[in-house]
């Protein structure tokens, strides 16, 4: 269940004037959302845990900064953006198609055990990062935050400071390029999710017309 504005808002107060246990529990609040944003992004789950810890020093270190008039979701994924895009002159994202061409099979059988089952989910999520990889760093980033943090157009508008329009465009033509990767990777099990994103994408096309 997600936080509620004020319970964060105390939280904040507590954790600026020194309150460690309510430094921890807003840490825990938001750790695996931050971390799963910069995982998506970099694809390097090393990458994104040192980005996520130095995000969180460097926020409950300026918590006396933070303006309780906006949202605190967005500046610590601005400040682990920042950080992320300091570190990527280091080190490159790494979104290898290998483990998704080994997905390809000629059998529909399902899963006939849970390892089976793991074993998809884990191939799943590589098809999912690699096709991620694909994108340019706008899609991904829009595409990330829609369908993985579940951030409204209006929220990534303001927080990546571009029109509603555009971040809708980027949202249209990353699905498009996602789905165009599934299928030429014959990709098994992830139809249910192109479908939904063109499906996503031919409703907002309504709704904009």
């Amino acid at each position: 269940m997600a936080m509620q504005r004020e319970e964060e808002t105390l939280l904040i107060e507590q954790a600026a004037a020194g309150d460690r246990v309510a430094a921890g529990r807003l840490i825990q609040a938001h750790q695996a959302s931050v971390y799963a944003y910069i995982l998506r992004l970099s694809g390097r789950p090393e990458l994104a845990e040192d980005v996520v810890q130095d995000a969180f020093v460097r926020v409950l270190t300026n918590l006396d900064r933070f303006d309780p008039r906006f949202r605190f979701s967005t500046w610590l994924f601005t400040i682990a953006k920042r950080l992320y895009v300091n570190a990527c002159q280091k080190h490159k994202p790494v979104y290898s198609t290998e483990t998704v061409d080994s997905w390809r099979s000629d059998s529909d059988d399902e899963p006939s055990s849970p390892v089976a089952a793991h074993e998809e989910h884990g191939l799943h999520q590589s098809a999912l990062a690699a096709a991620l990889g694909e994108l340019t760093e706008e899609q991904r980033e829009v595409i990330v935050l829609f369908h993985q943090q579940d951030w409204p157009i209006s929220m990534i508008a303001e927080y990546l400071s571009m029109p509603e329009g555009t971040v809708k465009s980027h949202l249209h033509r990353g699905r498009r390029r996602m789905r165009t990767y599934f299928e030429k990777h014959q990709v098994k099990g992830l139809e249910v999710y192109i479908a939904a994103a063109l499906e996503e994408d031919q409703e907002d096309q309504r709704r904009d017309a």
